[in-house]
């Protein structure tokens, strides 16, 4: 990517004043790099815009130059979408403030920069409930799981990020700012412009602001892991959780037995959830507005789930140290894998029903085109995404196995097309997957969403990287 020109830079540097950019190499360093250490990128500039309007200068800015910029928030990304090369990168960790909650509306109105956590927190004030969770909630931020449409533990019950999302207000390419924060449930005339916005990875505009759903607090809530001999039984486990609790299913975690031990082995404090070691295990929460709902139905579903032989052991949560206990070995899944060495990793969907087909298929397709690779498969099992990642045979040649990380993916991704599924289910196309996305396509789909993104960035200068 070509340099930008320095009349564009010093214009940059004068319209956000001393405190909205930096040059400075160590300060900008730490946001060049993807969490996997996969993406290492440069960039001249980053600016640190502390306010819409001067997210707004600073794009018409970079427009009227043609100057490229990347989007950023909490870099948590995983695909490198957030990461720039040459281009200037535009944080916006600065739009900090929560500006409203209304709690008839069930609604709030946060800046982008505000991270997951602290929206939770807004609305546990107001007493209500922003259900969006993952595990980088304390670093991630609104405006960046908008813009990669993040779906968490969640998804069963809540939605995406798209579900959660009544309006944004964004700057566009050419610097105007669209102002659609609104908190209605129903505005149906026409084209939901905030709906292209969402799941963009920054392609479309700058997303400085959103109005979130809320919802009531739960009066019950009970968590639970149980073991299990394969992956099919958990899928009849979920069909019979849901139809027990008539919707009360929160989270449905599946994972398998190679994870549990990396847990185990490499993270402080985690420990055996169970008395029994199982080939695989699901984390189960049941949430009801009725206290004491959440408890009793989680005892009728384990006790009928032992009855038809679909769990062999189990362990609900005595308290709110065991709960965050077993949360603790959910999402510490990834973070374990790292002492293990490199992965080759896949964030997929597809049908539920059909999930364990794919693990079946898929790990089989793996050890024959790579004899000796530890496959350890986690996820959200109640929404279709599995986490389904492959990691270097012990004592192999890492580097050398990375180097097959193309063409192991395509193994695992054909699997995925063929069962109708999505080679991305929460995590986005970005740096990773954008060029790989095409053989999964259709010429139809790329070439609308090439119309789309001319009619509205024709100077492609935001994300350019970044699909089609």
């Amino acid at each position: 990517m070509d340099s930008p020109p320095p009349s564009a830079i010093d214009e940059l540097k004068s319209a956000l004043g001393p405190s909205g950019w930096t040059d400075d190499p160590s300060e900008i360093a730490p946001w060049l790099t993807e969490w996997r250490n996969k993406w290492n990128g440069h960039t001249p500039l980053m600016l640190k815009p502390g306010s819409t309007a001067e997210v707004a200068r600073a794009v018409e800015i970079c427009g009227r130059h043609g100057v490229a910029l990347v989007p950023q928030g909490g870099d948590t990304g995983l695909v490198g979408g957030q990461i720039p090369y040459g281009e200037v990168l535009l944080s916006t960790r600065r739009l900090r403030a929560v500006r409203d909650v209304t709690p008839l509306d069930d609604a709030m109105t946060v800046e982008a920069g505000v991270t997951l956590l602290e929206a939770q927190q807004a609305a546990a004030a107001a007493g209500r409930f922003f259900p969006l969770s993952l595990a980088a909630e304390g670093t991630a931020t609104i405006g960046g799981v908008i813009s990669t449409n993040a779906g968490g533990t969640a998804v069963l019950r809540y939605g995406m990020m798209r579900d959660l999302v009544l309006g944004i207000e964004a700057v566009m390419p050419d610097g105007q700012v669209f102002n659609g924060l609104k908190r209605l449930r129903k505005d149906n005339t026409g084209y939901d412009l905030k709906q292209l916005l969402i799941g963009a990875e920054g392609t479309l505009g700058v997303v400085t602001a959103a109005t979130l759903k809320l919802f009531p607090v739960m009066r019950s809530r009970a968590t639970a892991v149980v073991g299990l001999e394969t992956a099919h039984a958990a899928i009849q486990l979920l069909a019979t959780a849901k139809a027990e609790t008539g919707g009360g299913v929160e989270a449905f975690e599946l994972m398998k037995r190679i994870g549990v031990e990396f847990a185990i082995r490499h993270v402080p404090g985690v420990r055996e959830p169970l008395e029994s070691v199982q080939p695989w295990y699901v984390l189960i929460e049941l949430t009801s507005g009725e206290p004491g709902a959440a408890e009793a139905g989680m005892e009728r579903i384990l006790a009928s789930a032992f009855e038809d032989g679909l769990i062999v052991d189990a362990a609900i949560a005595q308290n709110e140290t065991q709960t965050r206990d077993f949360w603790k070995l959910r999402e510490e899944q990834s973070a374990a894998q790292k002492p293990e060495g490199g992965g080759w990793k896949h964030d997929v969907s597809v049908p539920v029903s059909r999930i364990a087909d794919f693990l079946d298929e898929a790990t089989a397709a793996v050890e024959r085109f790579e004899p000796g690779a530890r496959v350890s498969a986690f996820g959200h099992v109640g929404d279709g995404n599995m986490h389904y990642d492959i990691l270097c045979p012990a004592g192999g040649d890492l580097k050398a196995f990375l180097g097959r990380w193309e063409a192991g993916s395509q193994v695992v991704h054909d699997i995925v097309a063929r069962y109708d599924g999505s080679i991305s289910a929460e995590h986005g196309l970005g740096r990773l997957k954008t060029e790989e996305a095409r053989r999964y396509k259709s010429a139809l789909e790329i070439e609308t969403m090439r119309a789309i993104r001319l009619a509205i960035d024709p100077k492609r200068i935001m994300n350019p990287a970044v699909l089609f």
